[in-house]
């Protein structure tokens, strides 16, 4: 267990199928229009991290055992169902930053790779800010915890009947560009109102 937060991999194993469940697969292939897509809105979830809330993580992570950077990404990504992702480029110097202030040190393995585990300092560190890392995991819990509620399903089936119906018009009036315009409209215009909901 990982915090307030489902970190292990049975937990893990059930927010994924409750995904599955939900149709939350269905969502992300409107949503991503494909990888490049998809990662645009990895980008906005990385959003539930403020400043210097990555150490934290990455500490807790190490705490649980020894870990290569590439396993650290891979394994966020697997236990945030998908939804979020953290880059190498993020990643890597959080671990440097960690080794720097003798919170984690590297030990080196056959074939030069570098895995970090996590020094009686980084215990110490995580102890005394255990207020800190808490609230950051009770954040994490709600955001994907939301993913799930009846609220955020009803706003997945709207989305996903309105780019079934959007698609399926548009493609019946491929040469009539009045209607398209029509509809470019409409999507322009609900665009703007859920811009300014979020305002």
């Amino acid at each position: 267990m990982f915090g307030p937060f489902c970190f292990d991999s049975d937990c893990a194993a059930r927010s994924s199928e409750r995904r599955s469940k939900w149709g939350f697969d269905g969502f992300d292939a409107w949503w991503a229009g494909g990888p490049r897509g998809r990662g645009h809105w990895r980008g906005r979830a990385s959003r539930l991290f403020e400043q210097g809330d990555l150490k934290y993580v990455v500490l807790r992570m190490l705490e649980e055992k020894p870990r290569h950077g590439y396993e650290i990404i891979k394994e966020l990504e697997s236990r945030f169902g998908g939804t979020y992702a953290p880059s190498p480029g993020t990643v890597y110097p959080t671990l440097t930053m960690l080794e720097d202030l003798g919170y984690a040190r590297v030990v080196p393995e056959e074939g030069g790779k570098k895995i970090y585990e996590i020094t009686d300092e980084g215990r110490k560190h995580l102890a005394e800010h255990s207020g800190t890392v808490n609230d950051i995991f009770d954040r994490i819990a709600r955001f994907v915890e939301g993913f799930t509620d009846s609220a955020m399903m009803d706003v997945n089936h709207a989305f996903k009947r309105l780019a079934r119906d959007t698609y399926s018009t548009a493609t019946l009036h491929l040469h009539d560009r009045e209607k398209l315009s029509a509809i470019r409209t409409i999507l322009e215009r609900a665009t703007t109102e859920i811009d300014a909901i979020s305002k």
